[in-house]
């Protein structure tokens, strides 16, 4: 064989191939079946054609292995073609069908002929140098590729004869030549190149649900995550919901820590299993007359879903999916008056079995229903990650119950729980527990000993178990390090100094790790696949994520550059913010200020270490130093050492230095800039470019750059969080879209519970206009108010019916007493407050609670009156106004309020007591009257105004006039411009004057007063 065509079957030059690999979809259900496969083909087939015609030697045919994504034809058709030259059998008669490839000229198909004369003459190497001539004159020869291939094959070399043939498939539209091709390679251990052969499959036949399944199994095998995910989420898309293809998937998710779209299939699953059995069915088929219908989402199913809550801290969903679920499989599902409950009295133990009991309030009972182990494990975790102690407390007595060697996993879940809680004394024991038998004692659970004890104050106790630690993994330097700072508390210094130069020599005495620990990989060795298999093989962790990043050092030279770019644009930034500011900006000025600002806003928000999916924790830079980096560069082993040193040799400074010491080894950096430019000076652009934009016009893209800013790690702090919903709220109210002014007002006031400035920055955003009170009014608010006002009125009055949620940082009702709520508030009440409390949870870091108030708080119950008072609910107005008269009788807004609704519920027609309610509203004026006045005189056309109001309501029109006439004269004898109330009060006496023919004296006011 000639040096050319060892070429043509050189594997180095093919690893083009995997880009279609790469190129697959990765939405949720994949995959929308790919552009009409003959299309594709035929632009693969142009590239090659282009690739032959402008190589340098076109009479080599090792040019063709540049390019392989083809198809090509039957094999069946090379055989006809055999026949019809050897004149030997018969030609198969088929279906007429359309043909495949170009007109050959005579030229390509006398050589097709000759090439096949030599092939039915045993000349296989003539055969082959035709074919090979054929294809660099006409590459969509299908028979030329059939026939090379074929030859291949008689020579016994049947992995490059497979070559040829994935070649050629793609000259052709056959599903089946695909699986076949798939099949051989993955026979032969040709991975990659069976991937690919399945993708053309698929892109053929997307129904072909086996060959989906196969190209996931070998994907799974291969550690190619991504292409297991796409294909088993299709196969999904044609069986939905189904459990085996669920369990196969679930893995693969985590690993690539999607959680969010694992969960969102298993709770499609439940909801379909669920509408498929809506009554569900008992666990034990004798329990039912009839045999219970095959289930495939159980108890398991149910598990995995609650754990993937847990996962993501959904803890509330995942009560509910273990609650209702096994309520589902235990043939209850009708029993949904349990979900009324809060705590998990469905499922308490029965009190002969004895254990944990919990007091339980309210008309429903305990219903002592059985519970998986397993599940109420799930319950336990819940609860006591969220903050309900008590009952978790309760599942977690039930749970460690249990023979510890049976459940061990169960008891390290829990244990954890309590730990993350900062629960020592509940985590501690059960640890011990678990490291006190063989089968479940581990190195993290001793070290989770030694912790909790530690975290006790029980020093000399934690120290043993460190000591045994290190007698078990006498290499384990966190251990030594721990055991190091307690001889360091206890002051034993010499034996803590011991250990850290024990760390050192074992950080000097490691080798060096190299970044490839395969060099021989390096160069991709040649190999009959069309792919290079050991190269793109997945794999796990770092190593796979270094191929194709850039290093280190290249990271950071790029990062200057940025830092450039930034400080220079936040110079120009400055330079023009003053020619913008003020009445009259220049406009050239601010339309280059918004570009010069939109392209930092663009750079900040584009950087993922500004907006990390933990909120928990501040911006720490671009190139944060990991904590789990401390035993490679080894700085506090040594300036533990040089500590202990100092210590042992000055024993009458050894306090000073402990503690300087152990603060150098605490404080944290903290980070306050990003590239060059302060967090502070960052929010003033956002801001400014938020104004400025909502000014042109364009409030909907400063809306979402501001909220999209209030997910920044940088901006978690509670002052900045209130900056940016002020700038939202402002800018909301200059284009009248006030229903999102209510919404962050509303996560103002759940984020400062019992403070009363959100109250007033709500009031003062909704001040007038028509659009303002329908908002003002809408029923979400009023739902949030009246919360607000019970949560207000508990604190006072029954103070232990209030519970710390440690998640959403505020006080709510751990129970109340039946009839207590109003039957129109029941339901809604609780779906609007988890829908208002999502994504609200506070994640300053400050943990400090709000104290409690002590005296009753007027603000929102006379809040909560004036929105009744706006929608005419005047009944409603009155009692809670006069319940904020009760608190607070010297305010003159509520006497005015209170006026108002006597007055505007004694013209209803359903008022039974008309003249005392307008007595009552006239006394409470009056009174307004006497405490407005002490404000001082510049009040007096207000107070005559509304005098003016209530008799012309009352239709009193000559007492009426008085007052606005008196109005407009202190109004007029004012030496200010202030018109105070003036045009109302033209503009109501005029009403007066127009209705009683004074048109003259109408026209008067219109001319003085209302006249622009």
């Amino acid at each position: 064989m000639s040096e050319d065509e060892e070429d043509l079957y050189d594997e180095s030059e093919t690893s083009g191939l995997s880009d279609d690999l790469d190129t697959e979809e990765e939405d949720i259900y994949g995959d929308a079946v790919p552009a009409p496969a003959e299309a594709a083909l035929e632009n693969d087939f142009e590239r090659l054609v282009k690739d032959i015609r402008t190589a340098d030697d076109v009479s080599s045919v090792a040019v063709l292995q540049r390019e392989w994504d083809f198809r090509v034809p039957d094999e069946d058709a090379f055989r006809d073609d055999l026949r019809e030259a050897s004149g030997i059998g018969k030609r198969k008669k088929r279906k007429r069908q359309r043909r495949t490839g170009p007109a050959l000229s005579h030229q390509v198909r006398a050589l097709i002929g000759q090439g096949n004369q030599a092939y039915v003459d045993n000349d296989l190497q003539e055969a082959m140098r035709m074919m090979q001539e054929v294809i660099r004159i006409e590459p969509r020869a299908i028979s030329a590729w059939t026939v090379l291939a074929q030859c291949y094959e008689d020579k016994n070399e049947p992995q490059k004869a497979l070559q040829l043939r994935i070649v050629a498939a793609h000259l052709r539209h056959d599903a089946e030549e695909w699986e076949r091709l798939a099949r051989q390679s993955r026979d032969l251990g040709y991975n990659q190149q069976a991937l690919y052969c399945y993708s053309k499959l698929y892109s053929l036949d997307p129904t072909n649900a086996d060959a989906l399944w196969d190209r996931a199994t070998l994907a799974k095998e291969t550690n190619d995550l991504r292409i297991a995910r796409h294909s088993l989420l299709t196969i999904l898309k044609h069986f939905p919901h189904d459990t085996t293809v669920l369990t196969e998937l679930r893995p693969i998710l985590i690993e690539l820590s999607d959680f969010v779209l694992c969960a969102s299939l298993y709770e499609g699953a439940l909801e379909h299993y669920q509408g498929l059995y809506p009554l569900g069915h008992a666990l034990d088929p004798s329990l039912s007359r009839a045999a219970a219908p095959p289930m495939e989402f159980g108890l398991m199913e149910i598990l995995v879903l609650a754990d993937l809550h847990n996962t993501m801290n959904q803890y509330d969903r995942a009560i509910q999916t273990v609650r209702r679920g096994w309520r589902w499989l235990q043939g209850r599902a009708t029993q949904k008056f349990w979900d009324v409950c809060e705590d998990d009295r469905e499922y308490d133990p029965p009190p002969e079995e004895g254990g944990l009991t919990v007091q339980r309030h309210g008309d429903v009972q305990p219903g002592y229903y059985p519970l998986d182990v397993n599940a109420r494990h799930r319950l336990a975790v819940s609860r006591i990650k969220m903050g309900d102690f008590e009952e978790g407390k309760m599942h977690a007595t039930i749970v460690l119950s249990q023979d510890v060697l049976d459940y061990g996993a169960l008891f390290v879940e829990i244990a954890d729980a309590y730990f993350e809680r900062e629960m020592y004394s509940e985590a501690r024991p059960i640890y011990e527990t678990l490291g006190a038998e063989s089968a479940t004692s581990s190195l993290y659970v001793l070290l989770q000993v030694a912790t909790c004890r530690r975290m006790q104050g029980d020093l000399r106790e934690a120290s043993e178990v460190y000591q045994q630690v290190i007698e078990a993994d006498p290499s384990n330097n966190d251990a030594k390090m721990k055991l190091a700072e307690l001889y360091e508390i206890m002051d034993e210094p010499r034996k803590a100094l011991e250990l850290v130069y024990q760390v050192i020599d074992s950080r000097k005495r490691r080798p060096a790790q190299p970044e490839d620990i395969n060099t021989d990989r390096t160069t991709p060795q040649p190999t009959a696949s069309l792919f290079d298999e050991k190269f793109q093989t997945r794999q796990k962790g770092k190593a796979a994520n270094k191929q194709g990043r850039l290093s280190l050092a290249e990271l950071k030279v790029l990062e200057e550059e940025r830092e450039k770019e930034v400080v220079t644009g936040y110079k120009r930034i400055e330079e023009l913010w003053p020619m913008i500011l003020g009445d009259h900006p220049d406009d050239q000025a601010e339309r280059e200020w918004i570009l010069e600002a939109e392209k930092l806003i663009e750079m900040f928000r584009e950087t993922r270490n500004l907006f990390l999916t933990t909120k928990n924790f501040d911006f720490r830079g671009m190139f944060p130093k990991r904590r789990h980096q401390r035993r490679t560069d080894g700085a506090d082993e040594d300036r533990m050492a040089s500590r202990l040193e100092l210590n042992v040799s000055i024993s009458q400074e050894r306090d000073k230095h402990i503690r300087k010491g152990r603060d150098d080894s605490l404080n944290t950096e903290k980070v306050d800039s990003f590239r060059g430019v302060s967090f502070e000076n960052w929010l003033r652009v956002f801001m400014q470019y938020a104004f400025t934009l909502t000014k042109r016009g364009g409030h909907e893209s400063a809306e979402e750059v501001l909220r999209h800013i209030l997910l920044s790690n940088a901006y978690r702090s509670k002052e900045t969080q209130v900056t940016i919903r002020l700038a939202i709220i402002t800018c909301a109210i200059s284009v009248g879209n006030y229903p999102v002014a209510v919404e962050q007002c509303r996560k103002l006031i759940n984020s400062h519970q019992f403070n009363n400035e959100p109250f007033r920055i709500l009031i003062s955003s909704l001040s007038n206009g028509l659009r303002a009170t329908d908002s003002f009014i809408s029923s979400t608010l009023q739902k949030h108010l009246f919360r607000e006002l019970r949560l207000s009125d508990a604190a006072v009055r029954t103070p232990e019916l209030l519970k710390w949620n440690s998640s959403s940082r505020r006080y709510n009702l751990s129970s109340t007493k039946a009839g207590e709520d109003d039957d129109a508030t029941k339901g809604g009440d609780v779906l609007d407050e988890e829908a208002d409390d999502a994504g609200d949870a506070d994640t300053s870091g400050d943990k400090r609670q709000p104290r409690l108030p002590t005296k009753n708080n007027p603000m929102p119950v006379a809040i909560y009156g004036q929105l009744c008072l706006a929608a005419k609910s005047y009944q409603s107005a009155i009692f809670y106004l006069l319940h904020a008269y009760d608190y607070c009788p010297e305010d003159p807004m509520i006497c005015l309020c209170l006026a108002i609704s006597s007055i505007g519920r004694a013209m209803q027609r359903q008022s039974d007591n008309r003249h005392h309610l307008i007595v009552q509203g006239m006394a409470f004026l009056s009174h307004y009257r006497r405490i407005r006045r002490q404000d001082g005189d510049h009040v007096l056309p207000e107070i005559e105004y509304n005098f003016g109001r209530a008799f012309h309501q009352l239709g009193l029109h000559s007492l009426a006039v008085t007052h606005y006439e008196k109005a407009l004269q202190l109004v007029e004898s004012r030496s200010d411009n202030d018109v105070s109330v003036a045009r109302e009060a033209a503009y109501n006496l005029s009403l007066i004057y127009v209705t009683t023919d004074a048109v003259l004296l109408a026209d008067n006011l219109y001319r003085k007063w209302l006249s622009v």
